[in-house]
């Protein structure tokens, strides 16, 4: 297919046929700056063959002379082999000026490092494997309350109730009888039977060092926390088991957060996230993902992922609304502008530049966005230039002269490697060796005409130890030697005949 110059009359026909489009979704396009009409008088495509004359909003319709066309615009004509210079190569050209006019920047595609980062949504919430249960180890009948309700914050070892037992008073009788007797197994056997009752040890040792029963025991939490749950009230029985209160602690909280379906394959158990609260603006809490749930949500499409982030000092309340930035690190890619990417709906194309102002688009496969730069999988090769800016006006021409993107298999093969830096050369001569060690070598050696050196002794860098093994002072040899910038390399020696 032969190429297309972008002429003025063609630039605005474009230009026409875009803000006609644009105009239906409430966007304008700026008009072409313009030459003046002297110009035009002397532009070199006056000068060539006139193909047909044809309205760039009807592509198709094509008339043998100037005129309007069907829909009342004036025509255009199209040139033979326009700006192409006998060229077949596809495409349509502009001119400096033209660029000029759209706008147009042009860049190359190349190699980067690609940060792939994930955004997300989610809450804090209770951390249920920090969860302590208050249940009562023997029945018996609530004398007090510590005045403590559901939501308190409460430190560890807070008091709950006190609960007597008359169960723990009897026995703790006959053990202290036990131990007046001075049988030392039958104490044993007393007190192991008061632990088994479920009496604290705490409460043994007190009755052991007053001498006097006591039946009511203190009901304290385990944990500090948050109390979820609390079911004991001032005068109430309580039989033994029965769950008196739950306290959730607050040193950990997790970050329960949605992500999208399309990004499940990518998650794993211990990527970083970093996630912002509105509570703390300027802030950032750093966590690991701790699981990946099972289930989908159906209507949303997302997966939940939990992080286990600290609460230092209770400042993450469960509830709050969080932002998640995923971190899976930076890859090497292939990267473009992502402006410079035309999506449309069917395929994914770049406009590419190439020499002599040509331009023809070509379709790509992309990958990963990030930073404002985006990924081509396939379809470009290092080093092609492609239009970022001005990029839509040129497809439209492109578009009007019927060109055809670049499919993705023709992409340019890469760019042939650089030819490998000749062997530096190797110069030889005699000598005998006067001092010998695992770095260097220093020989008393014949002239060595090729480089204009004269009879001497001096010392060699040797490049492999291995040169050397097996050899002694006083030995005659023969050697090879090159002059890299480390200075004169010993690269091979052997043994004089009959030495």
């Amino acid at each position: 297919m032969s190429s297309i110059a972008i002429t003025r009359p063609r630039l605005l026909g474009a230009a026409a046929l875009l803000a006609v489009v644009a105009g239906g979704a409430g966007f304008g396009i700026a008009r072409l700056g313009t030459a003046p009409a002297a110009d035009d008088a002397v532009s070199p495509t006056a000068q060539k063959k006139i193909l047909y004359w044809y309205d760039p909003m009807i592509p198709a319709e094509r008339h043998d002379g100037p005129g309007l066309s069907s829909m009342g615009m004036k025509l255009i004509p199209r040139y033979a082999d326009e700006g192409g210079g006998g060229s077949a190569a596809p495409g349509v050209v502009i001119d400096a000026a033209g660029l000029q006019r759209l706008g147009a920047r042009i860049v190359a595609a190349e190699r980067g490092s690609l940060s792939n980062t994930a955004a997300a949504t989610g809450s804090i919430e209770f951390n249920d494997r920090n969860v302590a249960i208050v249940q009562a180890r023997s029945g018996g009948f609530v004398q007090r309350v510590y005045m403590r309700a559901p939501g308190d914050v409460v430190p560890a070892g807070a008091p709950l109730a006190d609960i007597l037992v008359p169960e723990w008073a009897g026995a703790q009788a006959e053990y202290l009888a036990v131990r007046r007797t001075g049988d030392a197994a039958l104490a044993r056997a007393a007190r192991q039977r008061l632990l088994l009752l479920g009496m604290p040890a705490g409460l043994v040792a007190s009755a052991e060092r007053s001498g006097r029963t006591k039946g009511v025991t203190t009901i304290s939490t385990p944990v500090g926390g948050v109390i979820k749950t609390l079911g004991v009230r001032q005068g109430m029985t309580v039989s033994q088991g029965q769950t008196l209160a739950e306290v959730n602690g607050l040193d950990t909280v997790w970050l329960n957060a949605a992500v999208p379906e399309a990004i499940a394959g990518k998650l794993r158990i211990g990527t970083p996230v970093t996630a912002t609260l509105a509570a703390f603006p300027g802030e950032s809490f750093r966590g690991r993902i701790a699981a990946i749930l099972p289930q989908a949500d159906a209507a949303s499409r997302t997966l939940t992922i939990r992080v286990e982030l600290s609460n230092r000092g209770g400042r993450l309340r469960p509830g709050m609304f969080a932002s998640v930035a995923l971190d899976q690190g930076s890859r090497d890619a292939l990267l473009v502008p992502s402006e410079a990417v035309i999506r449309t709906g069917r395929r994914t194309l770049v406009m590419l530049a190439g020499p002599g102002g040509r331009f023809r688009p070509a379709e790509v496969r992309i990958g990963a966005e990030g930073g404002g730069k985006t990924e081509i999988v396939a379809g470009l090769s290092e080093g092609e230039k492609v239009v970022a800016s001005g990029q839509f006006l040129i497809d439209s021409e492109a578009s009007l002269a019927g060109l055809d993107a670049r499919p993705i298999g023709g992409a340019a093969p890469p760019t042939a490697k650089p030819a490998p830096k000749p062997a530096a050369p190797i110069y030889e001569t005699v000598g005998s060796i006067e001092a010998i060690d695992r770095s260097g070598v220093t020989l008393s050696h014949q002239p060595v005409p090729a480089i204009g050196w004269p009879a001497m002794t001096m010392t060699f860098r040797v490049a492999d130890p291995a040169l050397v093994r097996g050899y002694r002072k006083g030995d005659r040899v023969r050697f090879g030697f090159d002059q890299p910038a480390e200075g004169p390399t010993l690269r091979r020696m052997t043994r004089e005949a009959g030495r």
